[in-house]
């Protein structure tokens, strides 16, 4: 298609003319343009739903969960709110002042740290989720039957770990969930908690609604920090100035069973924040059931 070009229109009109026409051309262009963007910019305003602000990460065809740390103690934002997130079951923290946490582990694979990660929990009673991919569970069984025994859940982190934004059909969506629902059931016998994590963090509202439709609740998080680098493991000093000073009430907690520092200093972080005053739930409290 050649370019538009004003020079290719033809007049038979005085020069004058010519221009008071253009003018009034360009003017009414402009007026149309303008209403559009204000029409829009209204509906996106004010979104009957979920009453979301404008340009609202939420809303955008894919992003990454992202936090801000504002002060410290409190609770960061999100790329979206409480009240947003709301709708499609999913959630990064609780509205509350009472100093409760939310333990969750993204577990991909098996290093030797997880039974240490256990005992710690054990030692303190502090019931935990650890969201897994299904090779964990499929080359693990053992460790999934004692993470079952003593009182903890197993959450779908996908078959694969893909960008489960990048899909479109909720039954290819449904695949990477069911997979892992099967291989749970081989290894326990039980059907799964419906509990889901998108791989990397990464999300849609499309993602969003089909895990609900699926029956998920979607877990992102409130805290977290670099510990999943294999070969750059941060140093207990490290790990402790981002998970003592960040920590706030209602908090989920996203680590990494892959880390050992986590599974070194765990006993003794879960320690520093009993003595903050904070006790550790179930995701099953935060999402009532």
């Amino acid at each position: 298609m050649k370019p538009f070009r004003f020079s290719s229109l033809s007049f038979s009109f005085p020069y004058i003319k010519k221009f008071r026409i253009f003018a009034i051309l360009a003017g009414a262009f402009l007026l149309g343009s303008a209403s559009g963007i204000l029409v829009t910019w209204i509906a996106r305003v004010q979104d009957p739903e979920t009453n979301t602000v404008s340009g609202n990460p939420l809303y955008q065809e894919s992003t990454s969960w992202g936090l801000g740390f504002q002060k410290e103690g409190d609770r960061p934002t999100g790329n979206a709110t409480i009240k947003e997130l709301k709708p499609y079951h999913a959630y990064y923290a609780q509205d509350t002042k009472e100093k409760v946490i939310y333990l969750t582990f993204d577990a991909g694979y098996e290093n030797g740290n997880t039974p240490l990660i256990l005992d710690a929990l054990k030692k303190h009673h502090a019931p935990a989720t650890f969201f897994a991919v299904g090779n964990f569970i499929a080359d693990n069984p053992d460790l999934i039957r004692r993470i079952v025994k003593e009182g903890h859940i197993i959450g779908n982190h996908t078959m694969t770990h893909p960008d489960m934004s990048s899909i479109s059909s909720l039954e290819s969506f449904q695949k990477e969930l069911q997979g892992v629902e099967k291989l749970y059931k081989d290894v326990t016998g039980k059907e799964m908690i419906k509990f889901y994590r998108p791989p990397r963090g990464i999300y849609s509202t499309a993602n969003l609604s089909m895990a609900k439709e699926l029956g998920y609740s979607t877990f992102f998080w409130s805290l977290a920090y670099v510990d999943w680098i294999q070969d750059q493991q941060p140093s207990k000093e490290e790990a402790f100035d981002k998970l003592l000073t960040r920590i706030h009430p209602g908090a989920i907690v996203l680590l990494h069973n892959t880390s050992s520092t986590n599974g070194a200093i765990l006993d003794q972080l879960l320690t520093r924040w009993e003595e903050m005053g904070y006790r550790f739930a179930s995701l099953k409290e935060l999402a009532g059931e």
